[in-house]
């Protein structure tokens, strides 16, 4: 496993990142869970990832259990803030109040004295830009928080998160997770040079399209029920039969570098050179072990001429 430094700070992260949105105490049995996590930290992964509404807490507590099992120092673990958590009306959002009932709330269900990222799950609208970057500043100084991250922002409210913080000396935001991956390349044309130009890393999810880019899809009607794709709308849009056939075209090209389209795709993510890690979801440790295969893999100028003729 290679490792990256994230954004302009001197933390080091695995390039390939484990999540738990949607699995870990949810729909996947508790063992794979389990035994996921232990893969991947078996494999040199040290960056694992998680949010305080993935199953209002319940993926916290699983990732928190397996985690503890391991010296503090040999992981970075990531948790969120912002969605609703509660029925009333500051039960959701950045603001002071949320900001720090959550932090502490996720402290005790991971079972840690310390987050090593947090992330703004979203931007608020409702809540002064100002307000959240001192609740989380306060967060840092009290040593309950290592850095500050964002998720899904614009380029514009980063830039103006970095502004503010570097007039009121607070500490700055450092990473971005946003979506990314050969079907959803919005961050290329703003996100990515701002990042670069403030010192941001990206840590990307969806690497993999939600598996489309596995070459798990024969058909756009080709959707387990149980899936993601059958839950969800916006994954089940995103699998078209247009884009099946550039996956098909893809394979190809993996098959003659005597790889996995999965880890053509994630190879041709972490070819930008912002991107620290690209956070994959696992329901069974197989999975961990070949996404972990894609970490080192160099792709040639020629490859990627080829990859960027298919998806255009």
């Amino acid at each position: 496993m290679n490792y990256r430094r994230l954004g302009g700070t001197g933390l080091k992260v695995s390039e390939i990142s484990l999540g738990s949105w949607l699995t870990y105490g949810g729909y996947v049995e508790r063992e794979n869970a389990v035994n996921a996590i232990k893969t991947a930290y078996d494999l040199g992964i040290n960056f694992f990832d998680t949010a305080n509404v993935y199953e209002r807490g319940a993926a916290e507590q699983v990732v928190g259990e397996v985690l503890r099992q391991y010296p503090r120092e040999s992981y970075v673990l990531a948790t969120k803030v912002f969605g609703q958590m509660g029925d009333g009306p500051n039960d959701r959002g950045l603001s002071r109040k949320h900001i720090t009932e959550q932090a502490n709330a996720s402290l005790q269900r991971l079972g840690l004295d310390y987050i090593d990222i947090y992330y703004c799950h979203r931007y608020d609208n409702d809540t002064p830009l100002e307000e959240t970057l001192r609740a989380l500043d306060d967060l840092v100084r009290q040593g309950k928080v290592l850095y500050v991250g964002v998720s899904e922002w614009q380029a514009s409210q980063m830039a103006e998160a970095v502004g503010i913080a570097d007039r009121k000396l607070m500490d700055r935001i450092v990473v971005n997770q946003p979506i990314y991956n050969m079907f959803e390349r919005y961050i290329e044309k703003e996100v990515i040079p701002l990042g670069e130009r403030a010192g941001i890393g990206q840590v990307v999810f969806s690497p993999l399209a939600q598996g489309l880019l596995t070459g798990k899809y024969s058909t756009a009607a080709d959707i387990p029920a149980d899936s993601r794709a059958a839950r969800l709308e916006w994954v089940r849009k995103g699998i078209t039969e247009e884009r099946i056939a550039k996956v098909r075209q893809l394979e190809g090209v993996a098959t003659e570098l005597g790889i996995s389209v999965g880890n053509l795709a994630l190879a041709w993510i972490l070819r930008q050179k912002n991107v620290a890690s690209a956070l994959i979801g696992a329901s069974r440790p197989e999975q961990v072990t070949e996404n972990a295969k894609a970490s080192g893999i160099e792709l040639s100028e020629d490859v990627l001429v080829q990859i960027e003729q298919i998806l255009a």
